[in-house]
């Protein structure tokens, strides 16, 4: 399946930028683990403090009996399997917790502080630490003690209400769209807290972050448009309500490309192309505000043009004109795209499991400090024993904590 994507030797010893950064990362699922990915490919020490029964619930998430989304975001992380709901395992934790840098959490707010790890208990026992805490809501208002499972969060901050058909029900994203916009915004909140410790020797702080909050910010000026019109954004498809034309279009061969001519010059081009040269100066179509207005009558003359050529076809006639056009590509598509394998945007990994495992590359590229993969998802404990040599606990102790359950 991963032919012709770069085939990638893990890095033992690799130096990247955040090397010294020491991460605990309590949380489980998916926007903790996004946070914490970020900053373990660039060199963090992510110390993944799992339940030795069940270990972090990602792993569950299983497709084929393969825990794939475990391995694509705990990757360059580290394994302890610590109960610190046990008295012994919490004294335990809290010693790490004298020796890290950040620690991200993502239990409803008020669980943290009856499990003995308030903010208070952790800043004291390290004054200089993160502290990121993630639910979804927020640690603060009415909805503080909700749970929040990205899919309400996506609901309610109208996303879904703007997104689909609008003669058929709101729709969902098809991913985790919340968690992974809130991990983003995690990594960059505890980069900036860090950068008040290290440079301005400033204190700890805690971190606040909401999934809520975070997906409301990526509408854009939804509250602002409806405070101006007084109407809720309507749903388009795959059109757009701000700019047209902008669509999917289904090609000769059934395959499909996607169109966005945002901007006044790739409509003009794309009216050329399209062999309707007379729509650049059509009352109805010669501005974006009039297509917009028009785009039921616009629509249908772009998608007659596409249905009556091939995907390849009308990827060739628009690159050629320098109109916006792209394929809609699956995962086999991407695998096998040129592009993606020679940006090795793609690449794959070693695996014990499957042999190879294709998944994203480090996205962002930096030119003097990049990133690095040193080493695949672990095995649940897989670090235990290394992780508590850092707070130097014998041999003795941890074979005693392992009789007792509360390591693996």
């Amino acid at each position: 399946m991963d032919a012709g994507l770069h085939q990638k030797e893990y890095e033992p010893g690799a130096r990247a930028p955040l090397n010294g950064v020491r991460v605990l990362d309590l949380s489980r699922l998916v926007a903790g683990n996004v946070v914490t990915h970020v900053l373990a490919d660039f060199g963090a020490d992510v110390i993944k403090v799992e339940n030795p029964a069940t270990g972090d619930d990602l792993r569950h998430w299983r497709v084929d009996d393969i825990s794939t989304h475990w391995k694509v975001y705990a990757r360059n992380k580290r394994s302890l399997a610590l109960d610190y709901r046990d008295p012994e395992g919490l004294a335990l934790l809290l010693r790490l917790v004298a020796i890290a840098d950040v620690l991200v959490e993502n239990f409803v707010p008020g669980k943290l502080e009856r499990m003995g790890l308030g903010p208070d208990i952790l800043l004291e026992a390290n004054p200089k630490l993160v502290v990121a805490r993630i639910s979804g809501w927020g640690q603060t208002g009415p909805f503080r003690a909700k749970p929040g499972f990205g899919s309400l969060v996506e609901a309610m901050s109208g996303f879904a209400a703007m997104n689909g058909y609008p003669d058929r029900p709101p729709v969902l994203p098809p991913l985790a769209l919340a968690d992974m916009i809130t991990g983003l915004y995690g990594a960059t909140a505890i980069m900036i807290a860090l950068r008040h410790v290290e440079v301005a020797g400033g204190r700890g702080q805690v971190v606040d972050l909401s999934l809520f909050e975070s997906m409301l910010s990526v509408l854009g000026p939804q509250a602002a448009n409806y405070a101006l019109t007084g109407r809720a954004p309507a749903r388009h498809g795959s059109r757009s309500g701000t700019t047209a034309p902008r669509n999917v279009y289904r090609c000769a061969d059934g395959k499909y490309v996607a169109l966005s001519a945002s901007m006044q010059q790739m409509a003009e081009r794309l009216f050329r192309v399209i062999g309707r040269p007379e729509l650049i100066v059509d009352p109805r179509f010669a501005t974006n505000s009039a297509r917009v207005a028009h785009n039921d009558l616009l629509d249908p003359i772009v998608a007659e043009f596409m249905a009556a050529h091939t995907q390849a076809e009308n990827l060739a006639l628009f690159d050629q004109a320098g109109v916006t056009v792209g394929p809609v590509c699956d995962p086999a598509d991407l695998i096998a795209h040129d592009f993606v394998r020679e940006r090795e945007a793609l690449i794959a990994l070693p695996d014990p499991e499957m042999g190879s495992l294709p998944m994203h590359n480090i996205p962002v590229r930096l030119s003097e400090t990049p990133g690095a993969l040193t080493r695949p998802a672990p095995e649940l404990g897989a670090d235990t024993e290394d992780v508590l040599a850092l707070i130097e606990t014998d041999t003795a102790a941890i074979a005693a904590l392992r009789e007792r359950k509360v390591i693996k």
